[in-house]
């Protein structure tokens, strides 16, 4: 690895597995020090372990949409390890599934609480505690449900939709101080998109111009390059990784 993070220090949300876990681990391979959040302090302590240890990181258990939780995090963290550089926002829900014209709104209000509100209020915490006075980037995890109709998902997509256009409207008012830009996978090999692929993954990968689904690491090098310096006249953006597959005109 470069060592292109040498020095910085990085708030990774949900990140105690997943793309988050592996994103969190491709910073610390490049010379970060990481803080990883999730909502269960077990799971979140293997993931700090697995990272390297407290020289390389650590763990802040807490609902991702609690602003207690956050604020209790950006201290910490700045306590730790000092200013904080980089912030990526990758917790995420997506608790119903079928019609949007039938889900239940409270239900719906959770998730664009989650999904969207709770990643603008991350970038309000870490901009307010000093990324507007020495610059940073964010990277916020959106999804190809976002870019076009999803149907059985569509809360989620419409959140993510929202998360997007939220990414290209700080990224002109924080400008030139901080970049912020958005990912947004395809259907990657993990537990929270197992039900998209469990049982049929050959069928499901058929419909994908590279011919495979995508694993944590596909995203989180992306991610890392769109927070370094070799991306520093990038922001406002939302870049699809999805093996080709919006390609085709499928999500």
């Amino acid at each position: 690895m470069t060592g292109r993070f040498a020095g910085r220090t990085a708030i990774v949300t949900g990140a105690s597995r997943g793309i988050g876990l592996a994103v969190a681990e491709r910073l610390v391979a490049e010379g970060a020090r990481v803080c990883v959040t999730a909502r269960k302090p077990d799971p979140l302590n293997e993931a700090v372990a697995q990272l390297g240890g407290p020289d390389h990181a650590m763990g802040v258990p807490g609902r991702s949409d609690d602003a207690d939780h956050q604020s209790e995090t950006v201290e910490r963290t700045r306590a730790a390890f000092g200013p904080i550089d980089l912030l990526v926002n990758n917790a995420g829900i997506n608790p119903v599934y079928g019609p949007i014209i039938d889900v239940d709104l409270d239900a719906a209000r959770k998730v664009i609480e989650v999904n969207c509100l709770a990643a603008l209020a991350w970038t309000q915490q870490v901009y307010r505690a000093g990324m507007r006075d020495h610059g940073g980037a964010v990277v916020n995890l959106s999804s190809v449900a976002g870019l076009a109709p999803a149907p059985g998902i569509g809360i989620y997509g419409a959140s993510k939709a929202m998360l997007s256009h939220l990414t290209a409207e700080l990224a002109v008012e924080l400008a030139p101080a901080v970049r912020v830009n958005a990912v947004a996978p395809a259907v990657v090999k993990t537990r929270f998109a197992t039900a998209l692929y469990e049982g049929k993954e050959p069928e499901v990968a058929a419909g994908y111009p590279l011919g495979r689904l995508g694993v944590p690491s596909d995203v989180s090098g992306v991610v890392a390059f769109l927070l370094s310096e070799d991306a520093a006249w990038l922001t406002g953006q939302t870049v699809p990784v999805d093996g080709g597959k919006t390609l085709t005109g499928g999500i």
